[in-house]
């Protein structure tokens, strides 16, 4: 009976004897789908790292200091 509605409680039944090999956790499929999932972005990860390194970008000109193709210095005074 509970102590605050009075009302009886059922109890659950003990089912830990009857689990399966199903309700394991290598039986999930969700589990396996997890797995995959990770795996794969690893070594998607390291390909992109391995075709990184192979074909590396030329250096671009740099014609001074800039910032999103802003300079950073003043340009000197035009006189008339």
């Amino acid at each position: 009976m509970s102590t605050r509605f009075r009302t009886p409680t059922r109890s659950q039944p003990d089912d830990s004897g009857s689990r399966g090999a199903g309700c394991a956790w290598y039986g999930q499929p969700i589990v396996w789908v997890g797995a995959a999932v990770f795996i794969a972005s690893m070594v998607g990860c390291a390909w992109l790292i391995v075709a990184a390194e192979r074909y590396a970008d030329p250096p671009l000109p740099v014609e001074g200091l800039k910032i999103l193709t802003m300079p950073l210095t003043r340009p000197p005074p035009q006189t008339p």
